[in-house]
């Protein structure tokens, strides 16, 4: 089984950016974590803070993967772009956040993502995202 976890802007500051809201653990030590809790998956990891390398990435990995576990930060609440390249590809994509989004900003309420993902899970820090890896398995 292949899986990309695929973040988006921002998110290469976790362990250091609002510690209160993201936790103090980076990324990396996170996903050296779950690979080595996870040895039976191959378990991919790519990071961009720029919209087009996400959705190039989506569209890459959209017809041979598993799965695909997104966290596109900011864009999730703003490009309608990223929907549409989840939308065109056949590899499902759980949409994952770190924070309630819910309990955030009015802005953050809404996903352009939701509509076209299999499932959305929120609020449960980094664990979020591997009860999305589970939700493959």
């Amino acid at each position: 089984m292949k899986i990309l976890i695929l973040n988006g802007p921002n998110l290469n500051l976790l362990g250091k950016r609002e510690p209160t809201i993201y936790g103090s653990t980076t990324f990396e030590d996170f996903f050296k974590t779950l690979t080595a809790k996870y040895a039976d998956v191959e378990l991919f990891y790519y990071q961009s803070n720029v919209e087009g390398e996400i959705i190039n990435k989506l569209h890459e990995v959209g017809f041979s993967f598993d799965g695909i576990i997104l966290n596109a930060g900011a864009y999730t609440h703003t490009s309608v772009a990223i929907g549409d390249a989840i939308k065109g590809i056949e590899t499902p994509v759980i949409e994952v956040h770190i924070s309630n989004v819910h309990a955030r900003e009015e802005f953050r309420h809404v996903s352009y993502i939701a509509p076209n993902a299999k499932g959305v899970i929120a609020g449960f820090g980094l664990q979020s995202y591997e009860l999305a890896l589970e939700s493959f398995l």
